[in-house]
């Protein structure tokens, strides 16, 4: 059913979804509206609908907007605003078997840091709160490990990987063996 002349269309939760992101990169990239319309070929009101999450964009007029914003077009189609946590258990492989796994999609507009994490048997270790809106991502290489938000940590074993905010406390636990980990740290870029 189409609304009578001059009345607005609610938005759709994937409509307001795409138009944030469009938003955010846009000002990531310090881009007037003006500017990004016109890269990607369209008219300010248009891009201003997008962004009110009012419009119903083409895959083509969201390729034109994300080669004009310089990202993956799976960049805009992101809801990654969960900060979790999002655990993902490791699988088994047979003998021979090679395996390749999406673990989970970090979207542009982070500023990316990759550490390895050492600790010995009996470790105990309070996380300071990152930046606001930082994800930390932990994947279990050896050893065990209770890891992530301070009020509801998570067991992980090898091959485990846990999401979380690191923007709230958080906790890294070993017990009687040690662990390696490769952490990920994934902090919004402020403009």
């Amino acid at each position: 059913m189409t609304p009578p002349s001059g009345e607005r269309r609610p938005a759709s939760s994937t409509a307001s979804a795409v138009g944030a992101q469009i938003r955010q990169r846009r000002e990531q990239r310090g881009m007037s509206s003006a500017e990004l319309a016109r890269r990607a070929g369209l008219s300010k009101a248009t891009l201003s609908q997008l962004e009110a999450g009012r419009g119903n964009p083409t895959i083509e007029t969201l390729d034109a907007l994300a080669i004009a914003l310089r990202i993956p077009l799976t960049d805009l189609l992101a809801r990654d605003t969960d900060p979790g946590p999002v655990f993902v258990p490791g699988t088994d492989l047979a003998d021979g078997e090679v395996g390749r796994e999406l673990l989970r999609r970090i979207s542009s507009g982070n500023s990316l840091e990759i550490w390895r994490l050492r600790m010995p048997p009996g470790t105990h270790l309070n996380g300071v709160p990152h930046a606001t809106g930082t994800i930390e991502h932990l994947l279990v290489s050896s050893g065990h490990l209770t890891a992530g938000p301070s009020e509801a940590p998570t067991d992980l074993h090898p091959g485990d990987l846990l999401a979380f905010a690191g923007d709230a406390p958080h906790v890294y636990r070993t017990g009687p063996e040690e662990a390696d980990v490769t952490v990920v740290i994934a902090s919004p870029i402020i403009s």
